[in-house]
C-alpha cells in the first residue's frame, strides 16, 4: 500500500488529468456548436425575412445568442485556465460564472423581444410563406439536434449547461417554426406563427431563470444549494476537542470549488493539529469542501457583534435535515 502522501499525490494528479481532459472535450464541443449555429443563423435569418416568419426569425435570433454563448463560454474557459496571480489570488475560475450570468441575461432579453413581436403580429397578422418556413426549420432542427448531442456528451460546467440551454430553446424554436409552416401551408392560419413563438419563449423562460439564479448565487457568494450550512456547523462543532464554532462562512469560489472559513473554539490549544486534520478530512469527505480556512481559539470568548456560534450536539445527530442548534 502506498504511503498516505504518495496516495494523495496520485489522486491529485489523476484529478488534474481528468479535469484537463474534461476541459479539452468541452472546448471541442463548444467550437463545434459555434461553427454550426453561427453558420446557419445567417441562413435562417435571411429566409425568415424573405418568408415573413417570426418563428423563423426568432429561431435565427436563438441561434445568434447560441453562437454568442459559445464565444463567451470559450473566452471564459481560456480565462479560467489562467493560474492565480498577485492581483487574482483565487485565479479566474469565477469567469465562467460571470459568463453564464451574461448568457442568462441575453436569453431573457431575447424572450422579451419575441413576446413583444409576437403580440404585435397577433394584433396585425403578417403573411408567411409556409413551404419555405418548413424546409428551413427542418434543416435548423437537424443542426440543433447535432449540436445538442455533442454538447450533452462532451461538455461539462455551468457555461456548457448554459450553451445547451440555448440550443434546447433553439431546438424548440425549430420545431415550432416547422409546425407553424405546416399549419400555414395546409390551413392558411397566420396567427399560428406568433402563437408558437410565444409558447417557445415561455418554455425556455423557466430554465433561463434557473441558470440566472444559479450564477447569481455564486456571484453573491451564497451558501451552495447542495450544502447545508447548519449540518456543516454541527459537524465541525461535534469534532472531539471542539467546544464551539463561530464566524462560519461557506461559499462557492467557482461552480466546482466550495470554500469555507470559520473560527473553531477548542478545549485546549494542544488538540489543534488533530482537530485541523480531522476537520479537513470530514469537510472534503462529507460535504465536498476542499478549500478550508480554520482559525483556532481558546481561553477567550468570541467577540460580540459578529458571532454565528454553533454548539456541538450531545449524542447522535438527530438528522442533518432538522433545524440548527445555534445560540
Amino acid at each position: 500500500m502506498p504511503a498516505p502522501d504518495e496516495s494523495s499525490s496520485h489522486d491529485h494528479h489523476a484529478h488534474h488529468a481528468h479535469t484537463h481532459a474534461d476541459a479539452q472535450a468541452t472546448r471541442r464541443a463548444l467550437w463545434f456548436g459555434l461553427a454550426l449555429t453561427g453558420g446557419f443563423a445567417g441562413v435562417e435569418a435571411l429566409f425568415g425575412f424573405l418568408a415573413g416568419s417570426l418563428a423563423l426569425i426568432s429561431d435565427a435570433g436563438h441561434m445568434v445568442t447560441d453562437a454568442a454563448s459559445f464565444v463567451v463560454a470559450l473566452i471564459a474557459a481560456a480565462v479560467t485556465a489562467r493560474p492565480p496571480s498577485e492581483r487574482a489570488t483565487y485565479g479566474y475560475a469565477r469567469a465562467e460564472v460571470l459568463a453564464a450570468f451574461v448568457n442568462a441575461l441575453a436569453m431573457l432579453a431575447l424572450i422579451v423581444w419575441i413576446a413583444v413581436e409576437a403580440v404585435q403580429r397577433l394584433l396585425a397578422p403578417v403573411p408567411v410563406a409556409g413551404p419555405t418556413v418548413m424546409v428551413v426549420a427542418a434543416i435548423g432542427l437537424l443542426v440543433n439536434l447535432a449540436v445538442a448531442f455533442v454538447l450533452s456528451r462532451g461538455a461539462t460546467g455551468i457555461n456548457a449547461r448554459g450553451a445547451l440551454l440555448h440550443v434546447m430553446g433553439d431546438l424548440l424554436g425549430s420545431v415550432a417554426a416547422l409546425v407553424a409552416g405546416a399549419v400555414i401551408y395546409w390551413t392558411g392560419y397566420m396567427p399560428i406563427d406568433p402563437i408558437l413563438s410565444l409558447v417557445v419563449a415561455l418554455l425556455i423562460l423557466r430554465s433561463t431563470i434557473a441558470l440566472l439564479k444559479e450564477s447569481t448565487g455564486v456571484l453573491l457568494q451564497n451558501v451552495p444549494t447542495h450544502v447545508s450550512y447548519a449540518a456543516v456547523g454541527r459537524a465541525l462543532a461535534g469534532l472531539p476537542g471542539v467546544t464551539g464554532v463561530h464566524d462560519l462562512h461557506v461559499w462557492q469560489l467557482s461552480t466546482q470549488t466550495v470554500a469555507l472559513s470559520a473560527h473553531v473554539m477548542l478545549s485546549e490549544g494542544s488538540v489543534w493539529p488533530r482537530v485541523l486534520a480531522s476537520a479537513q478530512r470530514m469537510l472534503a469527505r462529507d460535504f465536498g469542501i476542499d478549500h478550508v480556512t480554520l482559525q483556532p481559539a481558546w481561553h477567550t470568548p468570541p467577540p460580540a457583534g459578529r458571532v454565528i456560534p454553533v454548539s456541538p450536539i450531545v449524542g447522535p445527530d438527530p438528522g442533518r435535515k432538522s433545524g440548527r442548534n445555534m445560540h
